[in-house]
């Protein structure tokens, strides 16, 4: 009760207090570009970027002024440095002002942007409208730090026709010019659908884009327990790749996804990573869409149980250390922005304003922080540092090294066997590090073995996690 009416009186308060504090700008580093070895993200600078992302979908249609500023600024203290926001959902879409993002023309065309490009036709409307919001929404995530992902519409409304190839490309233009001059834009394609479908549309999309604005990078968000690898991989407009590996549980062949992947690893989201990074061109991928905190395991039956924070450090350990640039978390109340009065979706029952305290939202900043600790480009995916047989699903370790430090996570808090002599040093020196609370425990240091073995001293079993970390003993990155 005390969490609730807290957040009722910071949704009241002054949106310029939620904007005082000295957020840093990363793009005072440059521009996002991908990194020379084609697997992370990097500022022009050669500043490292690792994306933090939060799936904040439907804030222009939900949130007032002062609700864009708290949800932002509960973001970016914990961590995130991308909000992935779906910018229209219909066509047309209203805001939370009832303002549509779209007028049709004379000739019923809704794709013409002729009457939100001037100031003084929207005088004329007399209205703060949809786009008028939209770049509110821009400014506020500015002032915090933060990137827009801008999902450019929702790939639902793709499928069902309600835009064409050349309509695509006038929303296209009227986006770049309006939105390419910003330092905080990441344009993401797709919007949770299949590359297959109308495809001509979406690389008109893109291709629009980056006519526009060759400054920003591009992407694509796909469907379900998909990868844009699927259909993009080779597309001169993508920058790096992203992956939705979806809301099921192991087994369950039912609700969103693609059906024809292999079965009985519908958890497994570092496959996704694995399998691209077999590929050429190489290029930087994510998961865009995991299981969100507080939604039902496989999405659609509200009768199953919901997925917890446990589940999202999970999915997020799993990705970045089999070679992810970075890492998307989702919460079922923040994706849609749920409130008392709401249609109930997903069997959502938590109001957003509180779920920016769940303990998942607040954990990933942990993973963030840690890969940062430590030389960032030189990490690779290795799980030949893990010595001896280990077992599937969630008896399956990740493990990542650099030069000089190895990075192992064990979601069950298993122990772990591991060959010093792959990073250098005569002498290691060890951590267990806590996913929940970003806590080191020294456990010593070690001489220099092929089989090192560490226990953790801590209970067995999910939920139980823990990040093994090692470095060469004459490095100091911990601290």
């Amino acid at each position: 009760m005390k969490r609730t009416l807290l957040s009722l009186l910071l949704l009241c308060a002054s949106v310029a207090v939620f904007a005082a504090a000295p957020y840093e700008k990363p793009w005072t580093h440059g521009r996002l570009q991908v990194s020379e070895n084609h697997l992370y993200l990097q500022h022009a600078d050669g500043t490292p970027f690792f994306w933090q992302g939060e799936t904040g979908w439907l804030m222009p249609e939900k949130l007032n002024r002062a609700q864009v500023g708290f949800y932002l600024t509960q973001c970016a203290n914990a961590g995130y440095n991308v909000v992935q926001v779906q910018t229209v959902n219909g066509v047309p879409a209203y805001n939370v002002y009832g303002q549509p993002s779209m007028i049709p023309n004379k000739k019923g065309d809704m794709f013409d942007f002729t009457p939100f490009d001037t100031k003084a036709q929207r005088t004329l409307q007399n209205a703060y409208t949809y786009w008028d919001h939209f770049d509110y929404i821009f400014d506020q995530a500015e002032q915090r730090g933060i990137y827009i992902g801008m999902v450019c519409i929702w790939g639902g409304l793709v499928k069902a026709g309600l835009i064409d190839v050349q309509q695509a490309k006038a929303y296209g233009k009227f986006l770049a010019e309006r939105y390419g001059h910003r330092p905080n834009v990441v344009w993401i394609i797709g919007g949770d659908q299949r590359g297959d479908v109308k495809p001509e549309v979406w690389e008109a999309l893109a291709n629009t884009i980056r006519q526009y604005d060759k400054n920003h990078l591009v992407t694509y968000h796909p469907f379900g327990r998909t990868s844009s690898v699927t259909w993009w991989n080779d597309a001169e407009w993508l920058d790096f790749n992203m992956f939705q590996s979806g809301h099921r549980r192991y087994g369950q062949r039912r609700g969103d996804g693609d059906t024809s992947n292999t079965a009985e690893t519908e958890e497994d989201n570092w496959r996704y990573v694995e399998a691209a990074h077999q590929l050429q061109p190489l290029k930087p991928i994510l998961d865009a869409e995991p299981s969100y905190e507080r939604i039902p395991q496989g999405l659609h039956d509200t009768t199953q149980p919901q997925w917890q924070a446990q589940d999202c450090r999970r999915y997020a350990w799993w990705s970045v250390l089999a070679g992810s640039c970075g890492h998307t978390y989702g919460n079922n109340a923040l994706m849609q922005f749920y409130q008392p009065g709401d249609g109930q979706a997903y069997g959502c029952t938590t109001p957003w304003y509180e779920a920016v305290y769940d303990p998942g939202f607040l954990q990933m900043q942990y993973v963030k922080r840690l890969m940062l600790m430590l030389p960032y480009f030189d990490r690779v995916a290795d799980q030949s540092v893990l010595v001896g047989e280990y077992g599937k699903r969630y008896e399956r370790p990740v493990a990542s090294r650099g030069k000089d430090y190895i990075v192992a996570y064990t979601y069950v808090g298993g122990a772990l066997d591991v060959d010093l002599t792959r990073i250098s040093g005569s002498q290691k020196k060890a951590w267990w590090y806590s996913p929940s609370t970003g806590e080191f425990r020294f456990i010593g240091q070690f001489a220099d073995s092929k089989c090192q073995h560490f226990a953790p001293d801590a209970p067995y079993g999910p939920g139980y996690d823990q990040v093994l970390v090692i470095v060469d003993a004459s490095k100091d990155y911990i601290h």
